[in-house]
């Protein structure tokens, strides 16, 4: 049950980034986990694990990874659309 609490969170917290920046997140539900789980990695690298914690995530530090993901990820995307 731990399992499927963590993917439910982390689709939450990449759905919340993409919903935040106004930006889709490619992959749809599989893309909100990835980014949801890549983000409360990349959140806690930066940020260290402060503020409440739900299904093993830090919240805070996992959105704010999430939507710098989410942004670098839009750009990256963006310029490959351009040059094709």
């Amino acid at each position: 049950m731990g399992f499927i609490w963590s993917l439910i969170i982390g689709g939450v917290i990449g759905w919340l980034a993409g919903l935040i920046l106004g930006r889709d997140i490619p992959g749809g539900i599989i893309g909100n986990i990835i980014a949801g789980f890549i983000g409360a990695w990349l959140g806690s690298l930066i940020l260290g694990g402060w503020g409440p914690v739900i299904g093993g995530f830090y919240i805070l530090p996992a959105l704010i990874g999430a939507i710098i993901l989410v942004f670098v990820l839009s750009l990256i995307l963006k310029g490959m659309r351009k040059t094709a």
